[in-house]
């Protein structure tokens, strides 16, 4: 498989199509709109309706995505 700076030269967001950097191995987040993507079971939830879920969230608060519902 491969590492995940591999992966986040590929990954980009969907809303915007800017890039994503990773936030505490937990997180992908947008450098431009400022969504948040989860990642759960190690596999990036990239959906522009999961991203709009934290946009309010500052990064220091997102919580572990395996709570998540």
């Amino acid at each position: 498989m491969a590492n995940r700076r591999d992966l986040l030269e590929i990954l980009a967001c969907p809303a915007c199509k800017t890039s994503v950097d990773l936030v505490r191995d937990q997180w992908l987040v947008c450098a431009e709109c400022q969504r948040k993507y989860p990642i759960k079971d190690d596999i990036p939830v990239m959906l522009v309706e999961e991203g709009e879920r934290h946009l309010d969230t500052s990064v220091d608060e997102l919580p572990d995505p395996g709570h998540l519902g």
